[in-house]
């Protein structure tokens, strides 16, 4: 009897030690990320605080004209921080960039686009300047704002548009079916004049490394950022971003 209590005893000591023993390795590998996390931060840190006092001089000269078309896509939280999206909608527009697409899932940005464009000097709605033709200035920034609600209208649109389509052509063609494709499905969303341009590089300012339901065939070409909380945005990470994609070799185009 009491070898059997012995035995437990050690088994319950043994299980003890195991659970401190991986404790102990959690709390390890869990400073240890700690540590690797907060070292990049420091070194981003520096490198932006370095960029943006031009004391890195590749940084310097900056060929923005590579993007045509720039979309940041922003987490809808973040969207309230209007002094946070104003300051980077200047900092675009200081760098010299012409067409932006803004967007956030609940349209936040979208509901504010008059105010925001009154905002800043010398920036059109990007629907008004095709309606009224107006020419693009040198200093001129145009702005889109683009919600989830859009995408989903399109869709839906689309694929009324390609039941009818379909169901037209099957009663014409009796016995004959098309699958439909892709080309169809961006043919029904030109027709309803929802292939807006495709962005050459898309800012991702959010916690998650996901573009947050920016419709997704406008973006088959575009080479995703992601930058981080909009809260933590910082001007020599805004640069070293934009340099990079300009520098980039590319094999592969529109």
């Amino acid at each position: 009897m009491n070898f059997k209590v012995e035995v437990h005893r050690v088994q319950c000591w043994i299980h003890q030690i195991g659970d401190l023993c991986l404790r102990l390795l959690w709390h390890f590998v869990h400073l240890l990320v700690s540590l690797w996390y907060a070292g990049v931060g420091i070194v981003q840190g520096t490198e932006s605080y370095l960029i943006s006092r031009g004391l890195w001089d590749c940084y310097k000269s900056l060929d923005v004209g590579k993007i045509q078309y720039l979309a940041i896509v922003i987490e809808s939280e973040d969207a309230c921080q209007y002094s946070k999206v104003f300051q980077l909608l200047l900092w675009l527009k200081a760098i010299g960039v012409k067409h932006l697409c803004i967007y956030d899932s609940e349209g936040v940005l979208k509901k504010s686009k008059k105010f925001i464009i009154q905002r800043l000097n010398n920036a059109v709605d990007i629907e008004e300047a095709v309606q009224k033709n107006l020419p693009s200035e040198d200093k001129q920034m145009t702005l889109e704002f683009v919600s989830a609600s859009d995408g989903k209208e399109a869709v839906a649109k689309a694929a009324n548009l390609l039941l009818t389509k379909y169901t037209n052509l099957v009663s014409s063609n009796a016995g004959h079916e098309e699958a439909i494709t892709e080309t169809h499905v961006n043919e029904a969303l030109r027709d309803l004049g929802y292939i807006g341009p495709e962005p050459d590089l898309l800012l991702v300012y959010a916690p998650v490394r996901c573009y947050l339901g920016f419709p997704a065939w406008r973006i088959r070409y575009t080479e995703i950022v992601h930058m981080g909380p909009l809260k933590s945005m910082r001007y020599g990470s805004l640069i070293k971003a934009i340099h990079k994609f300009t520098t980039v070799r590319q094999n592969y185009g529109k």
